[in-house]
């Protein structure tokens, strides 16, 4: 009877710590994503929207994550002229920068990442920009079920050139920073 008894308290125990996975979803319409592009002598600000996204944490530890963006929606937000605003726009979603057309959506797959400690957790992904795949670390900060983070992105590294020193010498003034920068915030729910 001893030895049921110690076997029931084991599987017990062990069924204790089998911490189930919460699966969470991407609330598209209240996740933000504003960007930030340098040049000399200035910058310009926009947002962008998720698609869908779904993040799986299990132990306080993301365990995959899988985000989509919807290239299409690529606004700049800092130009009060509309036609310039318009052109400014039409040039991001052209080929000499995101290639809208042939490359609608950039995904970011999460490949690895540390427990959540003070709320703070580092993400390795794989970030997908007009058809090229390279890896990404950052930094996740959680509040609850919404998650923010700031991404530095080299776009030289996924074939976006227009005013790149990286690949045209002789810009000058006309030189746009190869780094631009990804204010996140996502909000989600559980499935």
């Amino acid at each position: 009877m001893k030895i049921i008894n110690y076997a029931i308290a084991a599987i017990l125990t062990m069924m204790s710590f089998n911490v189930t996975a919460q699966n969470l979803t991407v609330d598209t319409q209240n996740s933000t994503i504003n960007w930030t592009g340098k040049k000399i002598g200035g910058q310009h600000q926009g947002s962008i929207n998720f698609k869908n996204g779904t993040l799986v944490l299990k132990k306080d530890k993301v365990v995959s994550g899988n985000f989509v963006v919807d290239m299409n929606t690529i606004s700049c937000t800092d130009i009060e002229d509309a036609g310039y605003n318009a052109k400014l726009v039409g040039h991001l979603k052209s080929d000499d920068f995101f290639g809208v057309e042939k490359f609608p959506t950039a995904v970011l797959k999460i490949t690895n990442a540390t427990k959540f400690l003070n709320n703070k957790a580092s993400i390795s992904g794989l970030l997908t920009i007009k058809g090229k795949t390279k890896p990404i670390n950052f930094e996740l900060l959680r509040k609850g079920n919404t998650f923010t983070a700031t991404v530095a992105i080299d776009r030289s590294k996924f074939d976006v050139r227009y005013g790149s020193t990286s690949f045209f010498d002789s810009l000058g003034d006309k030189a746009i920073d190869d780094i631009f920068t990804l204010d996140v915030k996502i909000v989600t729910t559980a499935k």
